[in-house]
């Protein structure tokens, strides 16, 4: 096989990220923080209001697989709770929605790392191949995690489902990177956690997958099995060689 290009999955793939989305200190220190912008709302219904917007985003999408987008979420919350006669509603809805979603998301994280040995082996790869992401999530949280954990500079393009409002495997996210590297299916790798999301959906497009099996993501589905299966990162290596000795 030649191999011109690989695309990997972020999350639960190359970064080793905990968050949980249910604690409560969350939408504590949010209600706190919209007292002081004339916001008066209990941790609850901060929550709710959150959830109910959400969903509504992703009905409204009309997509087999939806995608949130955080930060129009938050624009929305506070377009329905800011007081127009308050302070200038167009000044605060300019930043505000960002710095809510960055602090929602800063909030509810408890780890944030690489995964063994992959700086070193996107070191090997970069000179060798075109490296791209595909990944689900959210724009305004993904690239700041990357540049966090050093690996946003090894990847073009990076393709998050939040700014295209569908999630994998739809096949045109991944065919968004295909574009971008200027690749065909059956010269590229996928490496992914997920054996629906990423194994199903990239092998549906015609690329050869490599199954990750870290501490994340689905593992099984009926009638899809991976080309390739690594149970540490470093393991990519004789992944790649396999391939190309096909």
């Amino acid at each position: 096989m030649n191999i011109k290009a690989i695309l990997f999955d972020v999350n639960g793939t190359l970064i080793d990220i905990l968050t949980d989305e249910g604690m409560d200190e969350i939408y504590r220190a949010v209600s706190h923080f919209l007292t002081y912008q004339g916001i008066h709302l209990h941790r609850g219904e901060v929550r709710e209001q959150y959830f109910r917007i959400m969903e509504e985003q992703e009905k409204n999408r009309g997509e087999e697989h939806p995608e949130f987008d955080a930060v129009a979420l938050w624009r929305e919350f506070l377009e329905r709770n800011l007081d127009p006669a308050g302070r200038p509603l167009q000044d605060r809805l300019e930043t505000m929605p960002r710095f809510l979603a960055e602090m929602y998301r800063g909030i509810s994280r408890h780890r944030l790392e690489l995964y063994p040995d992959v700086k070193s082996v996107l070191d090997e790869l970069k000179p060798r191949f075109s490296l791209a992401v595909v990944s689900d999530g959210q724009s305004a949280w993904a690239l700041p995690e990357m540049r966090a954990t050093g690996i946003d500079g090894y990847f073009d393009p990076i393709v998050i489902s939040s700014d295209h409002g569908f999630r994998k495997p739809d096949p045109r996210l991944f065919q968004a990177a295909l574009d971008g590297i200027g690749a065909e299916p059956e010269e590229v790798l996928f490496v992914g956690n997920d054996m629906y999301r990423d194994v199903f959906g990239a092998q549906r497009m015609g690329m050869k997958t490599v199954f990750f099996a870290s501490n994340q993501g689905r593992r099984h589905m009926e009638g899809v099995e991976p080309d390739y299966i690594i149970y540490r990162f470093a393991e990519l290596r004789q992944a790649i060689e396999f391939f190309e000795s096909r």
